[in-house]
């Protein structure tokens, strides 16, 4: 009985040898099928697999980047990634923490898989406990970098990414450190809303580089990892989850005790806190500038290609372009524009009323010329472009959709501030209703060394997209004379205390080629008497100009003017006095820039460098400078443009409260402007009030602003508004007064520099000016008393 036992426990312990036997080899074999599954996947059997090369530089959009003098992002260049990346040492601990508490608190412990959390992930899966998955950071990088989405239909595809993902994790854990894993992994993300990467997001969601974020912040920026569009913050899509994801994070951060019990319960009390600051290529700061930068880059591209004879990329190769514009600067010219227009556009429609002008906004035209106006505009427009060329449709379905009421939103001022206003309306007639609008542009700019500081175009560039700065020239008025009295002093060695009849004076037919005969006035009167140079300048006497350029003669004014800078051709006729050329702010700010600057004109610079996305220089810039005026010249004419804001029609920018107190009661402070340094410029009006200009100087800058409508017929019907001390003026008082606030800009209040040489008599104490003649003579100074 005893050797039967025996014989049976042998029996069994070799039945169970053979199931340990089968087990091992089945456990051997699956190591291996997992392996050679592994290997295959690394051939690329399952789909292309990157290769060394591509792990060592994975293909990613990178936006290029604007970069203001003073190192701030004005913005970037992008068509689907706003993606600018960051280093490991640019992100900041607790936003690290976060990622690492919330997606893979064990990654400083694998390399790249971790089989506890697989095990745990099949093990909750097969119980019916999905808890999510088990991926880790570097896995979750890999399926960015390069798989994309997992296909959640097909269980065999599935895993099949799976191991694809497993293959290129351990990959990029031999490629990498793991502070540039988690680096790539914040880089490559989605936040939405055109946040690509986590500066764009940090940028985005509150307005801070990612070194800047706090705790809260970055949990709700790792929150947004489970799903960005689920968990967008936005007031408009889903605020209270993307808060409940956020607190979520919050709690991973304590559980691992990143961060403290009394910590968490206090910040998941509080609230997204978002500064929410869309970046888009029509919204954001210095876009008319963004909008001229496109096309400048685009022509150095076209002729800088790459070593390898490919064209750079202006919208994914990460190119880095540092520009002359100051963030701060800019940021004052847009917001002085944002201040006086509101208020000179209320008085603008104030005058224009049904009533007042059954025309508006036009005037002094027929109801033939308003029709010429609008069809003109209609030929102009994008939504004509856009039906005819890409919709292909007819000329009279084109016609028809413009008198079919459509949805839209347009622009309008609300209370000093711009609004949206969604509405109904017929295209016609928005267009009519835009043409209402007064526009405005300036330019700043350091004459020493031609870098421009400030570009602002218009007044919105969602609604008003033609740039008023360099694109746009208009009739420059009386800020034109300045070029003529150079050239005077500069051929015939006057002095600004040298006296000229203020009486009428005709040019003769025939002389300088000009084929009529043609006499000049002064629109307030005012014709008895001597004026001195500076005197005249100031007051913008016409008749004075006038004589000047009987001396002189028109051609040498025009190439004085061409040599300061202007691009287009002016005819050499006499009338260009009194500023009869369309020319743009651009031109003007370089030309005025080379009178601050001793006579030397420096070529606006609008670019300093550009760099490729790993620092390598691209391009450097080279000054473009000449000699046109002599020193002596160059300061006279300073000297004589001084006298426009001492007793002039720019006196109003010293003046304390010559103002309409109660309008200024209603709108609010910031005129008068009360400077005491000296300031050189020169207002400009031209025929019927359409353009309104103010261009200022001192020793380190030099500015030009205009003010006007779309249409020369839309302006104001008296000279009160429609002055260039009135329209554009003080634009630029409230800019400089919120340059020379900020400290850091140092921006010059002192004299301008007197040349060592100086021989033209500058001191007019005994040449006072005399007439007989009560009117005024200033057709820019008729009234000073008046609301702005």
């Amino acid at each position: 009985m005893a050797t039967k036992t025996t014989k049976a426990k042998k029996a069994d312990n070799q039945d169970f040898s053979k199931y340990i036997r089968w087990f091992w080899m089945a456990f051997t074999g699956g190591v291996l099928i997992f392996a050679f599954v592994f290997l295959l996947a690394s051939w690329g059997a399952f789909g292309e697999m990157p290769d060394h090369t591509v792990l060592e530089n994975p293909r990613t959009n990178l936006a290029s980047e604007i970069i203001s003098s003073d190192d701030q992002t004005l913005a970037k260049f992008y068509f689907e990634d706003n993606r600018t990346p960051v280093g490991y040492d640019e992100l900041p601990k607790n936003l690290v923490d976060a990622l690492v508490a919330t997606e893979d608190i064990r990654f400083y412990d694998h390399s790249g898989i971790d089989a506890r959390g697989f095990l745990r992930a099949v093990f909750a899966k097969l119980t019916l406990r999905d808890k999510g998955g088990a991926s880790t950071i570097t896995q979750q990088l890999a399926r960015q970098l390069f798989i994309g989405v997992r296909d959640k239909e097909s269980t065999t595809n599935a895993l099949l990414q799976k191991v694809k993902e497993w293959v290129i994790a351990t990959r990029l854990e031999r490629q990498y450190t793991k502070e540039e894993i988690i680096a790539m992994y914040f880089n490559i993300y989605d936040f939405g809303n055109n946040a690509d990467g986590i500066r764009s997001a940090a940028r985005i969601y509150f307005g801070k580089e990612p070194r800047e974020l706090d705790v809260k912040e970055s949990a709700m920026l790792v929150g947004m990892f489970k799903n960005s569009s689920l968990y967008n913050p936005r007031p408009s899509r889903n605020p209270v989850g993307t808060r409940n994801r956020r607190n979520v994070v919050l709690a991973q951060m304590a559980k691992y005790d990143y961060i403290s019990e009394e910590t968490k319960d206090s910040l998941q009390a509080t609230e997204l806190d978002l500064n929410y600051t869309p970046e888009s290529h029509r919204e954001g700061l210095a876009t008319y500038f963004r909008a001229h930068l496109t096309n400048v880059m685009k022509e150095w591209i076209a002729e800088n290609p790459k070593p390898d004879g490919t064209k750079y990329n202006l919208y994914n190769d990460g190119l880095k372009i540092y520009t002359t514009i100051d963030s701060r600067m800019q940021k004052y010219a847009e917001d002085a524009i944002a201040q006086h227009m509101p208020r000179l556009q209320a008085e603008f429609d104030n005058q224009n009323t049904p009533d007042r002008n059954p025309t508006a906004p036009f005037l002094d035209l027929e109801s033939e010329e308003i029709d010429g106006i609008m069809k003109s505009a209609i030929r102009r427009s994008e939504r004509r472009r856009h039906m005819k060329y890409d919709l292909g449709k007819t000329d009279k379905e084109i016609e028809a959709s413009f008198n079919k009421p459509t949805p839209m939103s347009v622009f309008a001022w609300r209370e000093g501030q711009y609004v949206e206003i969604d509405t109904v309306m017929k295209p016609i007639d928005s267009i009519r209703y835009y043409k209402k609008f007064l526009r405005a542009s300036m330019m700043s700019m350091d004459p020493k060394t031609g870098h421009v500081k400030a570009w602002v175009g218009g007044m919105n560039y969602r609604h008003f997209q033609y740039d008023m700065v360099k694109q746009g020239k208009r009739q420059i008025g009386s800020t034109f004379k300045p070029f003529v009295y150079a050239t005077a002093i500069d051929q015939l060695q006057l002095s600004p205390c040298d006296s000229f009849p203020k009486a009428p004076i005709t040019i003769e037919a025939n002389k300088f080629g000009n084929p009529e005969a043609w006499t000049t006035k002064n629109s307030g009167g005012g014709y008895s008497g001597f004026q001195t140079l500076k005197s005249a300048l100031a007051n913008s006497t016409n008749t004075i100009t006038a004589r000047l350029m009987n001396e002189i003669g028109p051609q040498p004014v025009v190439e004085m003017a061409q040599k300061l800078g202007v691009e287009q051709d002016i005819l050499p006729v006499p009338a260009i006095a009194l500023g009869t050329p369309d020319i743009s702010v651009y031109e003007m700010v370089a030309a005025y820039g080379t009178f601050a600057n001793k006579g030397v004109y420096n070529k606006p610079v609008l670019v300093t460098r550009i760099e490729d996305k790993n620092g390598t220089v691209l391009f450097q810039f080279q000054p473009e400078s000449r000699d046109v005026l002599s020193e002596e010249v160059a300061y006279v004419t300073v000297n004589l443009m001084e006298g426009v804001t001492q007793y002039g029609s720019g006196q109003r920018l010293r003046d304390k409260w010559r103002v309409n107190q109660t309008l200024f009661k209603e709108i609010g402070t910031g005129y008068p402007y009360e400077f005491d340094n000296p300031i050189a410029g020169k207002t400009g009006t031209t025929q019927n009030q359409s353009d309104g200009w103010f261009m200022g100087m001192v020793p380190n800058l030099v500015t030009g602003v205009w003010v006007g409508g779309e249409d020369r017929a839309a302006h104001f019907k008296s000279i009160n508004y429609g002055q260039g001390a009135a329209m554009a003026l003080p634009i630029w008082g409230l800019y400089m007064k919120a340059c020379y606030a900020d400290d850091n800009l140092n921006v010059s209040e002192e004299e301008f520099e007197r040349p060592s040489n100086l021989s033209i008599n500058l001191d007019c104490t005994n040449f006072a000016d005399y007439d007989t003649d009560e009117d005024a003579d200033d057709e820019e100074n008729v009234s000073d008393e008046i609301d702005f």
